[in-house]
Parts: C-alpha cells; structure tokens; sequence
C-alpha cells in the first residue's frame, strides 16, 4: 500500500468512526434526543456504514458476501433518513406521525426481502448491477424530495446568501454532502472511474468536519435539532407554617435559647431544642427553613455573635479565640466564619470600630 494509499484509508476510516461516534452520541444523549435528532443520527449511522463498507472493499476486494450485503443496506436507508430529517426539522415534529410509521415499515419490508432474494442468487452479480441501480436510483429520488422541501432556502441562497438562517445553512449543508456522496457513488457505478467509490468516502469525512466546524462556529444546534432541554416542573411551594402559631414558636423558642443561653452549648442539637418547646424536630426545622428563612446552625450562631459582640465591647482581657469558644463556637476558624457571615466584618474590625467610636 503506498503513502497515498494509507492517506486516503486513514481519512476515510476516520470519517466513518467519528460519524459513528457522533451518531452515538445524538441518539443516547437524552437531552439532545429529538425527531430530528434520531433520522440525523440514522443518517449519520448509515452513511458511516456504507464508508465503512467501501473502505473497506477497496483496499480488500475479496469481501464476504454478508459484508456487501450490509453495506447495501445501509445505502438503501441513507436517502430515506435525509429525507425525515429535513421534515422533522422544517415542521419541528416532536413525535412521529403514524403515516411515517408506516412508510418505515415498508422500507424495512423491502430491505428484509431484497437481503433474502440475494441469497438465492449469483450476488456480485444481482449486487453490482441490478441492487446497486435500484439503490441509487431510489436515494436518487430521495434526494430530490429532499431538495423541494428546502426549494425556499436553495433560493435564498441563490439570491441573497446573507440572509439565510443558521438552521437553514445546516440543512443545506446536509443536502449538499449527500449529494456529492450519491454523485460520487454513481460515477464509480458507472466505470468511468472506480476511484470515485473511495471519492465518496473522502467526500463524507470532508462534510462530516466541515459540518461539526459549522456547529461550533456559529450553528446552534438545539434549534436546528430541536432539542431544547425539558424544562423541570416548579416545585409546589412548601406550606408554611399558620402565621400565628409560627410567631406563637417563635417567641418560644426565643425565650428558650436566651434563658438558658443554649447556644453555649458547642453540641447544640435541633432535637434537644425542639423538645424544650414541645414540638417535633421535623416542625422546628420548618419553622426555621420556611417562616423564618434560616437553618438551624444560622439561627443559633446569630445569637452567638451577638453575645460574642458584647464580649469583644466590654471583656478587653479576652482573646478572640477565648470569646468564641465562651459563646459556643468549637474552633476559632468557625468562629471567624461565622462572625464574618453574620456581620459582614471581621471581630478585629468590629472591635477597631467599638473604639473609634468611644474615642471621638
């Protein structure tokens, strides 16, 4: 195999692996997943398939049988695939109409059936002349049902290229690939060149780059496809507690933690505060969370530093770390997180301030 050899094999053989993995990749990612994502993919899926096959049967003539017959399968699905694509993304389908269902079906009828004639019969030759001229000509056809239903973008193109959309410039983009593909595989068809069977594969890793560069420059993808993600549902509004019995709690639990000064206490529990104002834990922490708008550390560690602000005013021999284990803190790093949090400044600054203003 020379060096031009091994160049054209390499590009082909990629372009065919990564329309596989691109393929792959918009029929398994759920976000991306749409109607018109699942023909792209089909489309991208059998394409690679039949690149795979020429490759394949280029450079190893001696191919089995089921290897032909494959790739030909493949090749009699890619013009149906385009075709569905471009409709599903011209009409936005979300879901597949039943006539659609329909059509699929007999295609895979026809393909069923065509694959066990071939069975019966001299293969190279029933393949390469009667499989093959019906194949191409019914992409062919596909092709052209293809190019009416993008007749207003191909003429927007013609006469005024600046004011095609994104979504349209991709589909063109998509038609114009197959196309030179199709016509390539024709041209082989026919002898005139047997080279031009390798030319479509080359043609296809050429659109395939030329497609994903269109993507990420300037293309939005989840328009062209349609694959907004689902929004969530909005949660229903937790039930707040009755404003009377939250403010009736409230006061109680005020009292609680001044009078006996609970928030001392460096292991602290909802439950053992809960207890002290006869309720259960799970409605202390509602009141906390939805009629007070707080957890339970953020509560306690308010009264914390307000007695940790009048410790700093008035006790000058003790040391910052002292005055936040006398309040309740268990470490001196979570005692300046919180004072930083509930104060917005630092206990340093808070005091600099105290004597400022005693000073003037």
């Amino acid at each position: 195999m020379t060096i031009t050899h091994q160049v054209l094999y390499l590009i082909s053989a990629l372009g065919a692996f990564n329309g596989f993995v691109l393929s792959l990749y918009l029929l398994l990612n759920k976000k991306r997943r749409s109607i018109p994502a699942i023909f792209l993919s089909i489309l991208l899926l059998t394409i690679s398939i039949r690149i795979s096959n020429s490759v394949l049967a280029y450079f190893n003539p001696q191919l089995p049988n089921y290897n032909m017959q494959l790739g030909w399968s493949a090749c009699f699905l890619i013009g149906p695939a385009l075709y569905f694509f471009l409709k599903a993304s011209l009409d936005n389908v979300t879901q597949v109409p039943v006539g659609w269902k329909k059509h699929w079906a007999i295609l895979g009828g026809v393909l069923l059936a065509g694959n066990a004639v071939a069975q019966f019969l001299n293969f190279p030759v029933f393949c390469n002349v009667v499989t093959a001229s019906i194949i191409y000509a019914q992409w062919a056809g596909y092709m052209v049902a293809s190019g009416l239903l993008l007749k207003p973008a191909i003429q927007t193109l013609f006469s005024n290229a600046g004011s095609l959309q994104a979504a349209d410039k991709f589909r063109l983009l998509v038609l114009g690939g197959n196309t030179i593909i199709l016509l390539a595989y024709q041209v082989a068809m026919g002898g005139f060149f047997k080279g031009m069977c390798m030319g479509g594969a080359i043609s296809f890793s050429f659109f395939l780059y030329l497609t994903i560069l269109f993507y990420l420059q300037s293309a939005n993808m989840a328009n062209i496809l349609h694959t907004t993600e689902t929004p969530q549902p909005d949660k229903p509004e937790k039930k707040k507690i009755p404003e009377n019995d939250a403010n009736t709690y409230v006061e109680k639990l005020a009292t609680l933690i001044q009078q006996k000064q609970l928030y001392k206490d460096p292991n602290l529990k909802l439950n053992d505060v809960a207890r002290g104002i006869n309720i259960s834990s799970h409605l202390l922490s509602q009141l906390l969370n939805d009629n007070l708008g707080k957890s339970f550390n953020t509560y306690i560690n308010e009264y914390r530093i307000e007695e940790a602000c009048k410790l700093i005013e008035n006790s000058h021999h003790l040391t910052f770390e002292a005055i936040g284990y006398e309040v309740g803190f268990n470490s001196k790093s979570t005692f300046y997180t919180a004072f930083k949090k509930v104060k917005d400044t630092t206990p340093a600054l808070f005091k600099e301030s105290i004597e400022k203003t005693v000073h003037k």
